[in-house]
Parts: structure tokens; sequence; C-alpha cells
């Protein structure tokens, strides 16, 4: 096991709010921090997700979702464990042991975004800009 710190974030399917999160601290901690996702029902990406990320020049065009029982069977252990769910899907969030730390951050649906694709990008946007901001604030945290 490294000597970084880990992360894991985790929501329901891995398809939105857990990936800007692993992404966004990804791009703030650099090499730092290693960081994953992944969901309790595995899906597929979010397409407007993939869009607003490359608004930060992040490209996770053709990223496989991934299950977060695959990781808790392999063994796989994470200093910090962020859950990300709304409080609606709180109950169906999964549970991952957390070595230090285990946080929720509980954000809207991006996937209840509705109407064309500038629409969802205007429901989209902000809860992408508190997750970056909130990974942000975590990488300061954990780094020191």
């Amino acid at each position: 096991m490294s000597d970084k710190p880990r992360v894991l974030a985790i929501c329901i399917h891995n398809s939105a709010r857990s990936q800007m999160t692993e992404e966004f601290i990804r791009k703030a901690a650099g090499d730092r921090i290693e960081v994953v996702s992944a969901g309790i029902e595995p899906g597929t990406l979010n397409p407007t997700v993939v869009e607003l990320l490359k608004e930060d020049g992040i490209d996770i065009t053709g990223k496989s979702t991934r299950s977060v029982f695959d990781l808790h069977t392999s063994g796989e252990r994470f200093d910090y464990v962020v859950a990300v769910c709304d409080k609606e899907a709180a109950e169906r969030c999964p549970i991952f042991p957390a070595e230090k730390e285990r946080l929720h951050w509980p954000f809207p649906d991006p996937s209840k975004a509705t109407g064309s694709m500038e629409e969802k990008l205007e429901y989209i946007r902000p809860i992408r800009d508190e997750i970056k901001q909130k990974a942000e604030e975590l990488v300061k945290r954990v780094l020191g």
C-alpha cells in the first residue's frame, strides 16, 4: 500500500457526483493523493457531467464506472471515504470503512436534470462548482 493518503468518493451509480469528486481531488492534489470513485449500482457516465468537466480541462470521455463491492472484495483500504449521495439516497449510499475519516457531502442528484442539454448544464453546473470547492478544501486539509 502506498504511503500517500488514499481517498474513495462514492455514490449510487458512480456516474456523476463521485466522478466529479474524484477528478477534482486529482486535479487539486496531483500525484500527492491516490483517489478513486465507485458506486453501489454502477451505471454509465452522465454525458452532461462529461461536458461540464471539460469546462475545467478534465476529459473523462470513455471512462468506466466502478463497483464499490469490487473494491471491498479486493481488500482496498482508504484513509478518507467521501459519500456524495443526496439526503434522499443516503440510506442506499454505500458504507465503506475509512481508516481516518468518513465524510458525507449531500449533493443533489444530477440525473434529475431534465430538458435540453443547456438546461441540464445549468442545473448541474452549480453542483459541479460546489463539489470542486469541497474537493479543494479536502485536499488542503489532507495535505496540510
